[in-house]
């Protein structure tokens, strides 16, 4: 509980989502997702409050005339939010109240859900007549756009969509953010073109120094800032603490280290800066979501080398 509440203050999760959707390997998925499946994704922040599926240029015209209703935006945004609970262990799906399908599914760094994978507004049945009546009702007295000669033809020209074929494609959104989850370390601690002078100034000198000690107060000095202010600065534009970046950062080295079946896990960290055993543990556990010899063993396996047996004395990895 305490990791977890640690990595929640050290991130900063609409700036680490805000970059994963600027990243190339997000935008060609969703160009890619949208011109071949036709529906709409996004990636949203986890906790944020915002219309379903807002910033895709594949949301359903229904759903964008309800959003001009206050009554109908409520509603969906309560849905978000029950969504957005249930999805925290896995890909959830629900149907709104007018029975068109959304599902969310979580994206992590560690053990941490940043945001979320969104798609669907379909319908995975053919609306029957009880429901039309029922959102007829449901949609009486709602403002301009509710009368039913303006949402009923929109409303009918939703996709319908077979369970099973909903499912695949679901599926096919659990295995991006699994693979969102696995490369976005190494993609949040790279340089990006947005990155203003002093932050490319600081990413270069960690990169050069992660194997030495690295204090606060020397990071701040670098760039000619105070240690409260640099800390703030840093957070907003990187999304993490300065403390977890270059954690972060030492982590990846470890990684890279670790392909090396001769090198020890324990020799991998002091070598990447870490000063003690505990820490590099609980750090690794808490980036990656699993320890760092559960990592050592599967990433040999994968490679189809013979992974050298851990070290079996008291302290050591």
């Amino acid at each position: 509980m305490a990791d977890h509440e640690t990595e929640a203050r050290d991130i900063d999760r609409v700036a680490v989502v805000r970059n994963l959707q600027q990243s190339t390997l997000f935008r060609e998925y969703q160009q890619a997702f949208e011109a071949t499946i036709g529906l709409p994704l996004v990636l949203r922040v986890a906790g944020s409050f915002q219309t379903p599926l807002q910033g895709s240029k594949r949301v359903n015209p229904f759903c964008t005339l309800m959003t001009q209703t206050n009554a109908t935006c409520s509603a969906c945004l309560r849905l978000q939010q029950r969504i957005e609970e249930d999805a925290a262990h896995a890909p959830r799906t629900f149907e709104c109240h007018a029975g068109l399908a959304e599902t969310a599914v979580p994206v992590r760094v560690g053990n941490h859900v940043l945001g979320y994978l969104q798609t669907g507004q379909v319908f995975l049945r053919q609306p029957s007549r009880k429901t039309l009546e029922k959102l007829t009702v449901i949609m009486a007295g709602r403002g301009p756009g509710a009368g039913t000669h303006c949402w009923k033809p929109v409303y009918l020209r939703t996709r319908v969509v077979a369970p099973k074929q909903y499912q695949m494609i679901v599926r096919l959104l659990t295995i991006f953010a699994e693979h969102l989850s696995t490369v976005s370390n190494r993609m949040l601690i790279a340089q990006t073109v947005k990155d203003t002078p002093w932050v490319t100034k600081m990413r270069t000198f960690i990169t050069e120094h992660y194997g030495e000690h690295i204090g606060l107060h020397d990071a701040a000095r670098l760039v000619n800032m105070s240690p409260f202010y640099f800390c703030k600065r840093f957070k907003g534009a990187v999304g993490f603490t300065f403390t977890s970046y270059l954690a972060r950062v030492r982590i990846e080295k470890v990684k890279d280290m670790l392909l090396d079946a001769d090198l020890r896990v324990s020799e991998a960290a002091f070598a990447a800066g870490f000063q003690s055993l505990s820490q590099f543990n609980r750090v690794f556990l808490r980036v990656t979501g699993e320890a760092p010899t559960s990592y050592r063993l599967r990433l040999l396996e994968n490679k189809g080398k013979p992974a050298r047996a851990p070290l079996l004395v008291a302290g050591r990895c």
